[in-house]
């Protein structure tokens, strides 16, 4: 596997100047101070934690912002810690022996990233990229192990993030093993696209997608060249409209037919 260097900057935290307006941030990003403060923390899975908790944690955690394309670990290596991501996206992609690699799921700001060697002791099983300028908090295995052995809430929500990572992985699974053509590996994806909250009944799914064609072809097995030529087919055929970051599945029983099909 080819070697990449690991982009580790200086933690870097916002600083307020008397007139108490924020200055500029790194990379545009909205730091987060610390874990108390974060405006989100009960929002998210494993950061909904009480008060003295997540002083606990803050307490281990060190910060800092990373560029697009940043590596927080590569696989193969041996696990530090863990990055809980604050701000951002992080990718996390497997490679064969030849050098090509896929997209095993793409890790949103409030989860874990390098959790199951960090429990386990095994070295990490992916790599981490960042697929933008992030914000993220790193914790050593021996500190975070000890934290998780004195917070049972805390180990309970490792556990129902593990699973969560299990189940995205079977669907990746699906993608690449079950589908018998592109056609039907991106309408699987599609489908699976978490739907924005809020819609009328009966009205068609509408999803965020920020990913672009190159990662999305990491993901489902096949080129970017691919997905640009179902994309339009799909507009073409009324089974998508695409808005910017936002897409809409507009005929839904479609999309179902190509994967049942």
């Amino acid at each position: 596997m080819p070697q990449r260097m690991l982009v580790i900057p200086r933690v870097k935290r916002r600083i307020i100047p008397h007139g108490g307006e924020a200055m500029k941030t790194p990379y545009g990003l909205k730091v987060i101070d610390n874990c108390l403060n974060c405006p989100v923390h009960t929002q998210r899975l494993f950061c909904n934690l009480a008060p003295s908790v997540l002083a606990d944690l803050d307490s281990i955690s060190s910060s800092a912002t990373y560029p697009r394309g940043a590596v927080l670990f590569v696989e193969g290596q041996e696990p530090r810690g863990v990055f809980i991501i604050c701000n951002g996206r992080v990718k996390l992609t497997a490679t064969a022996a030849d050098g090509k690699s896929v997209i095993v799921r793409v890790a949103d700001a409030g989860e874990i990233v390098g959790l199951p060697g960090t429990i386990s002791g095994q070295s990490y099983e992916l790599t981490a990229e960042a697929l933008e300028p992030i914000q993220a908090n790193f914790v050593p295995r021996k500190d975070f192990l000890q934290f998780l052995k004195d917070h049972g809430d805390a180990a309970l929500k490792v556990a129902e993030m593990l699973s969560l990572i299990y189940h995205e992985m079977t669907q990746e699974v699906r993608y690449l093993g079950l589908a018998h053509s592109a056609a039907e590996k991106l309408a699987r994806f599609l489908l699976d696209l978490q739907p924005i909250p809020g819609k009328d009944a009966g009205s068609p799914v509408r999803a965020t997608l920020t990913l672009t064609h190159e990662e999305i072809a990491g993901m489902i097995g096949c080129s970017r060249e691919t997905v640009t030529r179902l994309f339009a087919s799909f507009k073409k055929n009324q089974l998508v409209e695409v808005h910017g970051s936002s897409v809409i599945l507009k005929n839904r029983p479609g999309l179902e037919e190509l994967v049942e099909r």
